[in-house]
């Protein structure tokens, strides 16, 4: 076993892959980056744990409420964040601690069975609600340490799965999920992403020591055998030889480590936003799966007042027929595996090392692990932003129903609607890169009782939804998340009702366009490829990112900072007048942005004057607020345009006017 991390040699070999004579990589004389080889105190932790094991195995049954820094570390691994509940703090009492659980769901595929063991253990161990998150998966909220081990293994025992959910490996596959059973390259998109996270799951087998106390789970699933040929294959020096962790070594990866798969022109997945990007490649003639383009380089994260860190789209990097394709991964792995940054966790993703070295030398040295060059990428048709949402026919005589979750978020009488429709019929579910629920094999002769059911849970078709409901998103941030500074899953219903009011207001009641928010710089909404995005910069305060584009292949870039969330309309409605008068026919949002540049738009701003209303014009709103053990009367003068405009989105709700408004101002004025 190499303990460095690097290959230690030179050597020819001749292999059964087209009898190929390669070079190896060699360990270079200094570190790859020509840096110091210091490393982070994670990387320390790693290496002493005995494979994720210790101290979590002692932290885990001691009478604490919490674990240590060390066992935090490995328990990402696991897939869990220990989190402090900052709205459950008692006074004297110190941090309230909880725990976060996280799935690995590849392709977002769900089985029935686990559907409802994670129904269950939200109502039993969690907060009583379920979490679709952006890349695919579950999150659990609320859990206490002392149930860990009951909701892990059964999870496990569900036929469900939280290793590599989080930690420096890689993280949950995500794939395009149309479960069109008729297109042979979306069934190949789901397979290969299910396939590639086994190629790449841990296996020491630390996991089950922990959870289940050694226990051999025995389950009715089994990889690919390709996977576990090409998995044990070292020609190249891929792999640690005689290691428990054949791919990942004692180290594992500098940082997290994420994959999207897809098809030719559907970017539901965010492609670029990936360490490595997949697309299937159909065969001209046949039509059926000849092998894929990969991109590598991409992410999101950053940190505030970081220059040196920022959001990164992926490059291209070449084309691999269908049989080489898990060595392709494993090659790019095993590159940012062995020349990551592991001194600074910071700069420790691969973006940053393909951003340093420039995709031409990244490629290169990829080629040595892969043992031959890439193709040429094959040219591909427009992308495109699919959600899948509303009725659909899979293409084998059975539906699908994509259900729009506004972010993310199932719960009250939705959640038990959901269980009780999936629980009858059986039905197994597909959870979507937007957060969104798709219901799968649906018999026809179904779809009213579905229908009937849903509805009478209060779940919308998404046909009912505010077209700036639909593409938008926000991570869960306050009060729960450590690195949140500000509001985004509660906040952001809200902002975009206020969004849709000015822009009503402006004569673009019917303008759309895709609106993401999180609590801090980390990016798990994806904001940075909105139109308009939101990233938590303080209490109440957000930077303001505009010029993505609606099919997400172009990153926006910071507009503004610390924008309060009261001066919302102020801030926005120069912005929208000037697209409004400016734009080309059907031109999207972030387009027309790109496109007239920040400048002149700044311009115009700074010399905008919201028009005050003319004297008499004003119309006063007065209704009761419910404040404290009493009531409060609330009165708003509002002008005749802004009155209308409010009216018609309470209305476009179905609520009445003091329906619409009272959480506003209840929100205003409390907090």
């Amino acid at each position: 076993m190499l303990k460095s991390g690097f290959l230690n040699k030179t050597s020819k070999v001749t292999l059964g892959r087209g009898d190929l004579h390669v070079t190896c990589v060699a360990t270079p004389s200094r570190p790859p980056t020509s840096r110091l080889a210091k490393r982070s105190k994670v990387e320390i932790i790693k290496e002493k744990s005995d494979f994720l094991r210790h101290p979590l195995m002692e932290e885990l049954v001691n009478e604490n409420t919490f674990i240590s820094e060390e066992a935090v570390q490995l328990m990402k691994f696991h897939g869990s964040y220990m989190q402090d509940h900052r709205e459950k703090r008692a006074f004297g009492a110190g941090k309230a601690y909880m725990f976060m659980m996280r799935t690995r769901q590849p392709a977002g595929a769900v089985t029935n069975q686990l559907y409802l063991a994670m129904d269950e253990l939200a109502d039993r161990f969690g907060n009583g609600t379920l979490r679709l998150t952006t890349r695919q998966a579950y999150q659990l909220h609320g859990v206490l340490k002392q149930d860990l081990k009951t909701v892990f293994s059964t999870v496990i025992k569900n036929m469900g799965s939280t290793l590599g959910a989080c930690g420096d490996v890689n993280r949950n596959v995500m794939a395009a999920c149309a479960p069109w059973k008729n297109n042979p390259l979306y069934v190949d998109a789901q397979k290969l992403a299910n396939d590639l996270a086994d190629l790449l799951a841990p296996q020491s087998g630390a996991y089950y020591d922990v959870w289940l106390d050694g226990e051999k789970f025995v389950s009715v699933y089994k990889e690919d055998p390709k996977v576990t040929v090409d998995r044990t294959f070292n020609g190249f020096g891929t792999n640690f030889e005689n290691c428990p962790e054949p791919i990942y070594g004692t180290q594992f990866l500098p940082r997290k480590f994420k994959i999207a798969v897809t098809v030719p022109g559907d970017n539901s997945v965010d492609l670029f936003t990936n360490d490595i990007g997949v697309i299937v490649i159909p065969d001209e003639v046949t039509g059926q799966v000849k092998g894929y383009n990969i991109v590598a380089g991409g992410g999101l994260g950053r940190t505030h007042r970081a220059e040196e860190t920022f959001p990164r789209l992926a490059d291209a990097l070449g084309y691999v027929d269908k049989e080489d394709i898990f060595h392709a991964i494993k090659a790019v792995v095993a590159t940012q595996r062995d020349y990551g940054r592991r001194d600074d966790r910071r700069q420790a993703r691969l973006k940053y090392l393909v951003h340093e070295w420039g995709i031409d030398k990244f490629r290169s040295v990829t080629e040595q692990y892969l043992g031959k060059k890439f193709g040429e990428f094959k040219a591909l048709p427009k992308w495109e932003f699919l959600d899948y949402l509303g009725w659909g026919d899979q293409g084998d005589g059975k539906l699908f129903y994509g259900i729009y979750v506004q972010n993310g978020r199932i719960k009250g009488e939705a959640k038990k609607a959901l269980r009780a429709v999936i629980e009858k019929y059986e039905i197994p579910v597909t959870i979507t890169a937007n957060q969104n629920l798709i219901l799968r094999e649906i018999e026809p002769v179904w779809k009213a009782d579905i229908l009937a059911a849903l509805q009478a849970g209060g779940i919308k078709d998404v046909s009912e939804w505010d077209s700036l409901e639909r593409t938008s998103m926000a991570c869960p941030a306050l009060p729960m998340c450590g690195l949140a500074v500000t509001e985004a899953e509660r906040g952001l219903p809200d902002i975009n009702a206020r969004i849709r009011t000015l822009l009503t207001k402006l004569g673009l009641a019917s303008e759309t366009f895709t609106v993401r928010m999180t609590g801090c710089p980390n990016g798990c909404a994806r904001p940075y490829m909105a139109e308009l995005g939101f990233v938590g910069d303080g209490p109440n305060s957000y930077q303001i990112y505009l010029a993505g584009n609606p099919n997400q292949t172009r990153l926006a870039e910071c507009f503004a900072e610390r924008v309060k969330v009261k001066d919302l309309e102020t801030f926005l409605e120069p912005i929208f007048v000037h697209f409004r008068d400016n734009r080309k026919p059907k031109e999207p949002f972030g387009d027309y942005v790109a496109r007239v540049g920040f400048a002149a738009i700044k311009e115009f701003q700074a010399g905008y004057v919201v028009a005050a209303p003319a004297e008499g014009s004003k119309r006063e709103v007065e209704f009761d607020l419910p404040c404290g053990n009493g009531k409060g009367t609330v009165v708003l003068a509002l002008d005749p345009d802004t009155l209308k405009a409010v009216e018609a989105t309470a209305k476009a709700e179905g609520m009445s006017l003091d329906q619409f408004l009272t959480p506003i101002i209840r929100k205003t004025i409390f907090g």
